[in-house]
């Protein structure tokens, strides 16, 4: 039953990679998308790693996946044009992807592994205990320094992406819920009493 799901979940990485690339409606593509994050999350879970399964389905399949499918679906993008500069401009692409392909040959062929790596990435295993509870007792141990100044670099890069994005457009009236608070209902109403047959 494990090799059978694990080819099933396999075929249909695969499958769904494949359809991603070649789907012509980009909600389609996104949805394929969503069905290889799924079965990856299947063949971690075969793997023994729950905690890497769920952070797939959590932040890839409900966030990120999700986040593609409504930019795609509330964008009014002219698809056409788009296929149309992807045909102008692919020959260079595809000289950078042989480029970038030859130098990935390059870097794996030269690659040597460090004699004392296996033994500094070994992590002691902890009897009668789950996968997340052994991945946190790593992280929040070992590598809490690590861990916190990554977290903190992610904190940096969201303000930066914000700061950089922020547009202050004058033509836009805003709202100034602290004048609003502080205004006199005195000021604020007056009462009238027009006559017949005359406006205000």
């Amino acid at each position: 039953m494990m090799v059978f799901a694990f080819y099933l979940f396999a075929i249909s990485v695969l499958v769904a990679g494949f359809m991603v690339v070649i789907s012509r409606n980009p909600v389609h593509s996104v949805l394929w998308l969503i069905l290889a994050f799924l079965s990856a999350a299947g063949l971690f879970v075969l793997q023994g790693a729950e905690f890497v399964a769920m952070l797939l389905i959590i932040v890839y399949v409900g966030a990120v996946a999700v986040l593609f499918l409504f930019v795609v679906m509330m964008l009014d993008v002219d698809f056409a044009a788009l296929k149309g500069e992807l045909a102008r401009y692919l020959p260079l692409g595809l000289l950078i992807a042989v480029v970038m392909m030859a130098q990935l040959g390059i870097a794996f062929g030269a690659w040597e592994s460090a004699p004392g790596a296996a033994a500094a990435r070994s992590v002691p295993i902890v009897e009668n205990t789950l996968n997340t509870h052994a991945l946190g007792g790593v992280l929040y141990d070992r590598y809490f320094l690590a861990f916190q100044l990554a977290g903190l670099i992610l904190l940096v890069a969201m303000i930066g992406a914000i700061l950089l994005t922020l547009r202050h457009r004058k033509d836009i009236k805003r709202q100034d819920v602290l004048q609003q608070m502080w205004r006199d209902p005195k000021k604020a109403m007056r009462m009238t009493n027009p006559k017949p047959g005359q406006g205000l």
